[in-house]
């Protein structure tokens, strides 16, 4: 008997991918269940060649599936996650609701699997910059022990979801029209502009999009101490993050070693080519499942200090493929 899987928040954009990753793949499923709010309900989507209807979520529907992935806010995590798991599902949420809590796994396949095993339900999908950061720089830090990380990082419009892809699109054309700019998701024009992200600012200074990855990456790799300073800024990309990272480790890593290391380290794509001038682009990784990763050089302002360039497809490896690699690992006990 195969699978019986749910997806709530399927009209959104890691919704989709999710549902196109899903039906790409091996996996068994007898049956997929989709969920959005009211007003989505009754459309329809087709999964391996018939249509399936979105159903308004409620608890009563989410009983008796085996794994449901929620990509709807965390909200809509909070209200309806722990209805899934009493009906007898896993939940795999991409919001960050559960993200740090002590009994719920924060997981990047390629960096700690086996977290999956402490699991009471409910496994947390990170956040997409700290998710393609982690991949990137785990083989390192395995290697010679990260003591400090300063990331700067390029998110891309998506990452604010379908409707901020359609916003930059929009002001590409308005600009290119010569007519006004309008500015509906993001408080900045997008179109080619740069901002910091559109996330409130704390006390210390940090937004919130800067604090979920320090904190995100530290549980991830059960560092607690590990000392991380982010600065997370919107760039007119319509997909694929970037970030320029500097790691300072306990032990010298010469960049060939480092090179060596991600050469071969999973989930990772070296595009390090110093005679072409070719390194990772967001263009290059949209639609990608791997993480590129290149531009490395040992920094001279500090003794064991190393700066690589990172891109990432934020809708896959930052959401919806990390998310169907956990529902892989589970399902293959």
């Amino acid at each position: 008997m195969g699978l019986r899987i749910g997806i709530v928040g399927v009209t959104g954009a890691v919704g989709q991918e999710a549902l196109r990753l899903l039906e790409q793949g091996t996996l068994a499923i007898s049956e997929i269940r989709l969920f959005a709010s009211a007003r989505s309900a009754g459309r329809s989507f087709s999964f391996r060649r018939e249509p399936v209807r979105v159903e308004e979520i409620r608890a009563e529907r989410l009983a008796g599936l085996d794994y449901v992935f929620f990509s709807a806010g965390g909200t809509v995590s909070r209200e309806h996650a722990p209805a899934a798991v009493e009906g007898g599902a896993v939940v795999i949420d991409n919001s960050s609701a559960y993200r740090m809590a002590a009994d719920v796994p924060l997981v990047v396949p390629e960096v700690n699997a086996k977290a999956l095993g402490r699991h009471s339900g409910i496994i947390a999908n990170p956040n997409c910059t700290a998710a393609i950061l982690a991949t990137a720089v785990w083989p390192l830090h395995q290697a010679a022990v990260i003591e400090r990380i300063v990331v700067a990082t390029y998110q891309a419009a998506s990452g604010a979801g379908a409707k901020a892809l359609a916003e930059l699109d929009a002001q590409v054309r308005q600009y290119a029209g010569g007519e006004p700019i309008e500015k509906k998701v993001f408080p900045e024009q997008i179109a080619f502009n740069v901002f910091s992200h559109n996330t409130p600012i704390g006390e210390s200074g940090f937004n919130e999009e800067e604090n979920k990855v320090a904190q995100e990456i530290r549980k991830i790799f059960g560092e607690p101490e590990l000392g991380i300073c982010a600065t997370c800024i919107r760039v007119p990309v319509f997909r694929a993050h970037s970030e320029a990272v500097v790691i300072e480790t306990r032990r010298k890593l010469s960049a060939e070693e480092a090179r060596e290391i991600l050469r071969h380290a999973p989930g990772l794509t070296l595009v390090d080519d110093r005679k072409a001038n070719r390194f990772p682009t967001p263009l290059e990784a949209a639609g990608k499942r791997e993480v590129l990763v290149g531009r490395l050089r040992e920094d001279p302002s500090h003794p064991r200090a190393l700066a690589l360039f990172v891109s990432g497809d934020q809708l896959l490896k930052g959401a919806a493929w990390n998310a169907v690699q956990i529902l892989e690992l589970l399902a293959a006990g």
